[in-house]
């Protein structure tokens, strides 16, 4: 047995025994009693009775030997600031803020929404509730109003966080006005929102309720703050998963197993040489640039939590890949960071990477990217031409993970960690995580398939440290939710379709509710879309299900092209419809190919990067797209509409 198979198997045939070894790598004030509660199962618990504090292993407990080294390098294009931040400073920061929750009446188990754009005071009041037993639940910065409202109903903060305003693109986004519609539709009335003038945009201050950040930091500037020993199982905070329409659906995450997850995620997949002693022989430590945001779960992970649990330096960007300092536009940005900074580890998204493939590929190659080890992409399935242009632009590894909010770190990578001659396949995330016991299920029996079979994606029974313990008050919708696919076993359903091949490697298909049903066949949209993207002339494609009288449902594609000037003219779009077009038909036959292929300049999705398919049908299918909430560009929906012209069908 290889060295991978024996420790993945020892990982989920003896889970007590592989997860007690792993706790080892924080520290704890008092010892758990037990690894694993699953009596109530799947309600799990992790190292029962133990008590630890996400901010002591993030911050204070590096104090002793790294006191002066970077922890925090922020860099914002959009304001042209750059600062960095020691543990030492780190530590300050976050006491400071600590003191002023604390002074606001916040203590153990209360809740503070943070409604703030991608600043180094968003990640000080992260660590700060941590610190003092708090429960932080950040909401994505320029969220509408009702969608904001609704989560400060569900999570009942006692304290707001927020600021004047954030930035995109150069367009400032005023917050405040937002935050106080979201404030009059809430039921719940927090008694206290701590104000960020940033000096983007002007703010009207509610006398008695609104408080301004930099005199309440001024207030508690020598502040020290205990942490609060947590028992493991207790919130850390709560995520609310992107899109969510109606009542929101807030992933728990605990503490205890969080930070022990998060280290082993460091150790086998990100930065294994962060734990042999390795450090860049240039800066002298280790540098993690997570190209994500806070209130997306890479942020919170990635940005915040994992590096800093590992003594590393964390990159904190607000900006765009194509925009520079200067606010002129720059597709060499990101790579001007890793090579001024050292980055030995990258995470972003294959979105981005699409953005980049637009640009002039000379700007991958004019920076020093000697430092950099590896390139991460994952929020969405990563299709093989881009894989290959980074991977030929940059020359460095290319590793695909596949995860989801609610699991919290991946279930699928290259773990080189674990065995550094592990190649990663592209267009496959890789091989099952230790801890995650995967299964594909045949859609029809519920049985288990085998390789090269299409199956959906499962988790049996318990999930690994770091994964979502419930739905925010509520554990029934938890349960009913994620956990109701067989009735006689108890499997997590990531709602994703997923293959293995022969050596291993699986393959994400996408979502089983992304399925075209045409003329009783069932087809899915991502197989269309890997085989549109084969084509050189296109950059980006969506593929939705449109309802047809005929055939019950019909493909049509949404795609960007590379160049613009190549359908210039009726002529050249129609021209290239017909190559996209027969580019599927020799791929995946006819069946598959799409109705119309339309070209747009952008396409509609969150700034995470999540493609919003739903929303493109119900444009296609003249209904309304419901909450946008999440939308990264408002305008891509109505090039949409322009693409599709008359009333459609």
């Amino acid at each position: 047995m290889d060295r991978y198979s024996e420790i993945y198997r020892h990982s989920v045939d003896e889970p007590e025994s592989f997860w007690r070894a792993e706790a080892a790598a924080i520290d704890w004030q008092a010892p758990f009693t037990r690894v694993l509660d699953d009596d109530a199962a799947p309600l799990s618990r992790w190292f029962v009775g133990g008590t630890t504090n996400l901010c002591h292993n993030a911050v204070d407990r590096h104090l002793a030997t790294r006191s002066s080294q970077v922890a925090l390098i922020y860099v914002s294009t959009e304001t042209g600031i750059e600062r960095t931040y020691t543990y030492r400073d780190l530590f300050d920061e976050v006491n400071r803020v600590a003191a002023m929750l604390v002074a606001e009446g916040v203590g153990r188990g209360d809740r503070v929404l943070l409604y703030l754009p991608m600043v180094p005071e968003a990640l000080f009041a992260m660590l700060a509730c941590t610190r003092i037993g708090a429960i932080h639940s950040v909401v994505f910065g320029g969220f509408a109003s009702s969608s904001l409202a609704t989560r400060i109903d569900d999570a009942r903060p006692t304290v707001i966080l927020s600021a004047d305003a954030g930035s995109r693109a150069g367009r400032v986004v005023p917050y405040k006005p937002l935050l106080d519609a979201a404030l009059e539709l809430a039921g719940h009335r927090p008694s206290r929102v701590v104000l960020l003038d940033r000096g983007l945009a002007s703010m009207t201050r509610v006398d008695g309720r609104d408080v301004d950040w930099a005199t309440l930091r001024d207030e508690h500037f020598d502040a020290r703050v205990p942490c609060v020993w947590l028992e493991s199982s207790e919130p850390s905070y709560i995520l609310y998963t992107s899109g969510t329409t109606g009542i929101p659906k807030g992933v728990q995450r605990d503490t205890g197993g969080h930070a022990v997850a998060l280290v082993a995620s460091m150790r086998y997949i990100f930065d294994p040489a962060a734990f042999d002693g390795t450090v860049d022989p240039v800066s002298g430590r280790r540098t993690f640039f997570a190209a994500s945001d806070i209130g997306w779960v890479v942020g919170h992970c990635y940005i915040v939590y994992a590096p800093l649990l590992c003594g590393m330096a964390s990159l904190m960007y607000e900006g765009l890949p194509i925009r520079g300092m200067d606010g002129e536009a720059d597709p060499g940005i990101w790579w001007s960071l890793v090579a001024r900074h050292r980055v030995n580890a990258m995470f972003t998204a294959p979105t981005a990477i699409r953005v980049l493939k637009k640009q002039d590929p000379s700007h991958l190659t004019r920076h020093d990217l000697s430092s950099l080890d590896a390139l991460f992409l994952a929020g969405e399935p990563l299709d093989e031409p881009t894989a290959r242009w980074i991977a030929e632009g940059i020359g460095k590894p290319i590793l695909d993970n596949y995860w989801q909010t609610e699991t919290g770190w991946p279930m699928l990578s290259t773990q080189r960690g674990i065995d550094p001659s592990m190649e990663p396949r592209f267009g496959s995330p890789g091989k099952p995580v230790v801890g995650f016991r995967l299964k594909l299920l045949d859609e029809a029996s519920n049985a288990e398939v085998g390789a090269n079979r299409k199956g959906v994606l499962v988790i049996e029974a318990p999930l690994p440290p770091g994964c979502m313990s419930t739905v925010w008050g509520d554990d029934r919708r938890f349960v009913e939710t994620y956990w109701s696919l067989l009735a006689d076993r108890s499997v997590y359903s990531t709602f994703d379709w997923g293959i293995r091949d022969d050596d291993g490697y699986w393959f994400i298909l996408g979502r089983t509710d992304d399925v075209i049903n045409v003329a009783g066949h069932r087809l899915g949209t991502r197989e269309i879309e890997e085989s549109i993207s084969g084509h050189a002339a296109i950059a980006e494609t969506a593929v939705v299900g449109v309802a047809d009288a005929l055939k019950g449902q019909v493909p049509i594609a949404f795609a960007i092209v590379r160049d613009p000037v190549s359908i210039a003219t009726p002529a050249d779009r129609l021209r290239l419809e017909g190559e996209v077009m027969a580019t599927v038909d020799r791929s995946l036959g006819a069946l598959a190919r799409p109705a119309r292929v339309h070209f747009v300049p952008t396409l509609p999705k969150t700034r995470s990067g999540k493609m919003l398919r739903r929303a493109l049908q119900a444009v296609c299918e003249g209904r309304d797209p419901g909450d946008l909430a999440t939308i990264e560009d408002p305008t891509a929906l109505e090039h949409v509409r322009i693409a599709l012209g008359p009333p459609f069908p």
